[in-house]
C-alpha cells in the first residue's frame, strides 16, 4: 500500500464531502458515523466535483445531474451515472487520515451460470442503463442489446447544448459505455431494427430476417423527432436533431453569419437556438407559445429564459406559423402564414418527439402511441418498457415524461424486476436545460395552479423557486443552486413541507 496523509479527521465536515488530492488524483472524504470513507472525487458520469454535492439519508448526491451513491460503500443508487464510485483504502492514525493512492478492485462480471436470454431493444439512455444494471445486479445469462445506430450509445444531451455550438467536436461526444465494457460484461450488441415483437411467443423479429427468442425483454426505443409537413421541408438544409449524425450535418451546413430559423420552442429547439447563436448564426425562433417553458417552469422563469435569449440576440416570434420553406436546391427563406418572409440559410425543426413504438402495435398503447406500463415498468408478462415510450403511474396519475435521467431510472427498475424483483418508481423526476452558459435544474412535476415562491431573482441567477400545493413541495426550479437542488432531489422523495424545504435550503 502507498499511503498518503491527506487530512485530519476534524477537517471533514459532517454535512458534505472534503476533496483532497494525491498527485493529480481527486478524492472525496465522507463521514459515515464516526468513520470515514474515501471515494473518487469526480462523478463517473460527467466529472462533477462530488465534494460540492449533498449528503442526505445515507446518500451522496452529485451536484450537477443528481446521480446518487450509497455513502457506506459507494454503490450506485440513481443515474445518470452508470457506475459505482471507486473506493480507496483509508487508515486513521490518531487524528490523521491516510489514503492509499490505488483504489480497491472493481466488482467482477457475474459468472455465465444462467441459461436465460434477456433482450433489450434500444441502446440509448434507457437501454444502456438497463444492460448495465442487469450485470450490476448479478445476471449471468445472455444479454442482447439491439441498436439501430452503428455505434454504441452516447450522451445525446450534449448535442443541442454543446456540439452544434461548436464547443464539443462530434467525435468527442461521450459514449455511455466504451467498447471494452460490452466485451468484458459479455453484452452482445446487435446492429439492426426490430420489425415486430410477439409477446406470447417471446420472440423479436428483426428487419434483416433474424428471429431472437427471449426469456425477458425490455423495450427502450425512445422517441422519434416529429418532422415538418410543409412544402420545402425535404430541402437538404432542413434539419432534425436527435443523433450525432444529424448534429454533424448541421455543423457541416452552418457557418457564422448565416441565418437560422428554428421552428418550435421545445427544449431541443431553445437549446439549439442558444447553441447556434453562440456559434455565430443569426437565429429566429418561430414559437408556439408566448412564453417558452411556462408549462414546465412557470411564467416567471419562462420569461427570464426568454429574456436571456433576447439579450443574446435571438429573435423570438409568436403567432407566426410557417407555411412553407422556399428554395429550389437549398433553403432560401421561410414563408409564414401571415405572408411574412424570413430569409434563411438553414432550418431546424424542434416540435417534439413521438414514441418510437411502430413495431409494437399489438401491445397495450395510449392515444399518443406510448406503451402503458405498471409501476414496475411492466407491459405484459416477460416484457417491460422504459423511457420516452412509457406512460407510467406518477403520484397516482398516468404520465409520459421525456427526461434522460428518468429513462435510466425506469430501466434500472425494469432490470431489477426482470430478475424477479418488485421495484416501483418512487423517485422525483429531474432534468436540466442549458441556455447561454446557464444550467437550469428542475425537480418534480408541478401542475397548473401550484404556487411558486422564489429566493433570488430568476432574471439574475443564482435563484431557486419552490412550487407548492397544500403546503407541500411539488417541484423546484433553480439556476446556480446545485447543492440545494442535490439535497432536494433526495428529500422530495417523501412529502416535504414548503417551510421545511426553505430551512433546508438556508442551511445547505
Amino acid at each position: 500500500m502507498a499511503l498518503h496523509r491527506v487530512a485530519r479527521f476534524a477537517d471533514v465536515p459532517d454535512n458534505r464531502g472534503l476533496e483532497v488530492r494525491i498527485g493529480d488524483t481527486k478524492i472525496v472524504l465522507l463521514r459515515v458515523g464516526d468513520q470515514l470513507r474515501a471515494y473518487q472525487g469526480e462523478c463517473p458520469h460527467a466529472g462533477a466535483p462530488l465534494a460540492e454535492g449533498a449528503l442526505c439519508h445515507g446518500r451522496l448526491i452529485c451536484p450537477w445531474h443528481k446521480a446518487a451513491y450509497r455513502v457506506e460503500d459507494g454503490a450506485l443508487c440513481e443515474p445518470p451515472s452508470l457506475d459505482s464510485l471507486k473506493r480507496y483504502p483509508l487508515e486513521m492514525r490518531d487524528d490523521e487520515v491516510w489514503v492509499d493512492e490505488n483504489p480497491l478492485p472493481d466488482a467482477h462480471t457475474p459468472p455465465a451460470d444462467d441459461e436465460r436470454t434477456f433482450v433489450i431493444i434500444g441502446a440509448g439512455a434507457a437501454g444502456t442503463a438497463g444492460a448495465a444494471a442487469l450485470r450490476e445486479k448479478g445476471f449471468g445469462g445472455r444479454v442482447l442489446l439491439i441498436d439501430r445506430e452503428p455505434e454504441a450509445g452516447y450522451d445525446r444531451t450534449v448535442l443541442s447544448k454543446f456540439v452544434i455550438a461548436g464547443e464539443m467536436p462530434p467525435e468527442e461526444v461521450p459514449p455511455l459505455r466504451d467498447d471494452s465494457f460490452y466485451r468484458e460484461q459479455r453484452i452482445d450488441r446487435i446492429n439492426g431494427e426490430v420489425a415486430s415483437l410477439d409477446a406470447n411467443a417471446r420472440t423479436v423479429q428483426l428487419k434483416d430476417g433474424q428471429t431472437l427468442s427471449y426469456d425477458a425483454a425490455l423495450i427502450a426505443t425512445g422517441g422519434t423527432p416529429k418532422s415538418l409537413d410543409l412544402p420545402g421541408a425535404d430541402l437538404p438544409q432542413v434539419f432534425l436533431l436527435r443523433s450525432k449524425d444529424q448534429a454533424q450535418k448541421i455543423l457541416a451546413a452552418a457557418q457564422p453569419g448565416q441565418r437560422a430559423v428554428i421552428i418550435g420552442d421545445s427544449f431541443i429547439a431553445m437549446e439549439s437556438a442558444s447553441a447556434l447563436r453562440e456559434y455565430g448564426l443569426d437565429v429566429t425562433v418561430l414559437a408556439r407559445h408566448e412564453v417558452p417553458f411556462a408549462k414546465q417552469f412557470g411564467e416567471t422563469v419562462g420569461k427570464a429564459i426568454l429574456a436571456r435569449h433576447v439579450a443574446h440576440g435571438v429573435v423570438f416570434l409568436t403567432d407566426s406559423e410557417a407555411a412553407q420553406i422556399e428554395g429550389t436546391d437549398k433553403v432560401e427563406a421561410v414563408k409564414l402564414k401571415n405572408g411574412q418572409r424570413l430569409p434563411a440559410d438553414l432550418v431546424l425543426v424542434g416540435i417534439g418527439v413521438s414514441p418510437a413504438t411502430g413495431p409494437f402495435k399489438d401491445l397495450p398503447m395510449e392515444n399518443d402511441h406510448s406503451l402503458k406500463v405498471d409501476g414496475g415498468m411492466g407491459v405484459t408478462e416477460g416484457l417491460w418498457a422504459a423511457g420516452d415510450i412509457a406512460t407510467f403511474p406518477l403520484n397516482g396519475q398516468p404520465q409520459r415524461i421525456e427526461h434522460w435521467r428518468l429513462a435510466q431510472q425506469h430501466a434500472r427498475i425494469a432490470a431489477a424486476n426482470m430478475l424477479g424483483g418488485d421495484e416501483h418508481y418512487l423517485d422525483v423526476p429531474y432534468f436540466w436545460t442549458w441556455h447561454f452558459g446557464k444550467n437550469y435544474d428542475y425537480l418534480g412535476h408541478a401542475e397548473t395552479g401550484d404556487e411558486v415562491e422564489f429566493k433570488g431573482d430568476p432574471y439574475h441567477p443564482p435563484f431557486i423557486g419552490l412550487f407548492g400545493k397544500n403546503g407541500v413541495v411539488t417541484a423546484a426550479i433553480a439556476c446556480d443552486e446545485e447543492r440545494a437542488m442535490a439535497m432536494l432531489a433526495e428529500r422530495m422523495k417523501q412529502p416535504l413541507p414548503v417551510d421545511e424545504a426553505w430551512r433546508l435550503i438556508r442551511d445547505v
